[in-house]
């Protein structure tokens, strides 16, 4: 944890020094949009007391207090004055993350970052700039995919503070997503993108079931169990999908690059159709009919793959530990030795 704000800004400016024109380049927008964050934010104290705070807004931070209180009290989760101030940046998303993979490959390209090793995306605070970034690697005949996101952490590095794009959540998936970012101070192991991603989920939504126990509010608790049963058959056929892509990818490499093409793009039809099958058996859902609306790749996929593909192993641990997180993030903490293949057999065996 850096003692300032500005001595962690000033601690990675000095990383330009090391790299590339490029990458300077890179980083340099990382950090004038992290500064910009900082000096937007004001204490949730002197939001709340502001009469130009909105009902809503003022709502939503209430909560978000609640939760924070909730999370240090009975998750184990690290807050030590994370999100006490609140930005509003006056955009939709935080960032805007890209993704890139070969065309015949579902194996995700990743970048290199100090302190943090690998990761399977790259991030940007103007669209422009990601898109920028994601024309040049769809030029090398990569497939790509420009997603923005709601939040991200600085893994205690800064005092990261609650944000506008937060507050169009649901309750239960706010709890959700400032339960998964707490995760990630709570335990990060530097690149291992699936496991960190799959274990903030696991505990973002374990919490959050918690949270909505705890408050009392049950209907809200099986609304968020109806969403995540949604979620989790969505996410087995685009998993399912995605192996049998890796399945073609390494069995047919001796084939014309257009009969791999038609080959990708029916295993896409098809699971567009199983899609809208199952969004009818469960009434139908904005949020599928956008998912659906943009172009399907290997890069998109794996957007789904990075969150979820571990999440079964960790949830069966922690139902191992009926609930205590604690115990829970020190048999997890244990992993932390191995490296990523062998860490994720060793959480198998553990969830077994």
């Amino acid at each position: 944890m850096c003692d300032g704000k500005w001595r962690c800004v000033l601690g990675l400016a000095a990383v330009l020094g090391l790299v590339s024109c490029s990458t300077a380049s890179f980083y340099g927008q990382a950090l004038a949009g992290q500064r910009d964050m900082l000096h937007r934010a004001r204490p949730v104290e002197v939001v709340l007391a502001d009469p130009a705070c909105t009902p809503a807004v003022r709502r939503k931070l209430e909560v978000a207090r609640d939760q924070l209180a909730f999370a240090e009290a009975s998750l184990a989760l690290p807050v030590r004055g994370q999100y006490g101030r609140y930005a509003d940046l006056g955009r939709r998303h935080a960032v805007w993350v890209v993704f890139a993979a070969p065309e015949f490959s579902t194996e995700a390209k990743t970048w290199w970052y100090p302190l943090i090793g690998s990761l399977k995306y790259r991030g940007f605070f103007e669209e422009e700039l990601a898109r920028a970034e994601a024309g040049r690697w769809q030029k090398r005949g990569l497939d790509v995919f420009v997603g923005g996101v709601e939040a991200y952490s600085t893994l205690g590095w800064l005092r990261d503070p609650l944000l506008n794009t937060f507050l169009g959540r649901d309750d239960a998936a706010l709890a959700e997503l400032l339960f998964h970012e707490l995760t990630h101070q709570r335990l990060y192991l530097p690149g291992d993108t699936d496991f960190n991603e799959a274990l903030a989920t696991a505990v973002g939504q374990e919490g959050a079931r918690q949270w909505l126990r705890a408050r009392g509010r049950l209907e809200d608790l099986a609304n968020y169990e109806r969403e995540l049963k949604f979620e989790r058959g969505f996410v087995a056929e685009v998993l399912a999908t995605r192996e049998r892509l890796s399945n073609l990818y390494r069995t047919g490499s001796d084939r014309a690059p257009e009969a791999l093409r038609s080959a990708k793009e029916a295993e896409f039809d098809r699971l567009k159709t199983r899609l809208h099958s199952l969004d009818r058996r469960h009434g139908g859902s904005p949020l599928l009919d956008r998912w659906l609306a943009l172009p399907l790749n290997n890069a998109r996929l794996n957007t789904i793959a990075s969150y979820h593909e571990l999440l079964p192993k960790f949830e069966a641990l922690m139902a191992r530990h009926s609930g205590d997180l604690e115990a829970f993030f020190r048999e997890v903490a244990a992993l932390r030795r191995w490296r990523a293949v062998d860490r994720h057999h060793k959480l198998e065996e553990l969830a077994s």
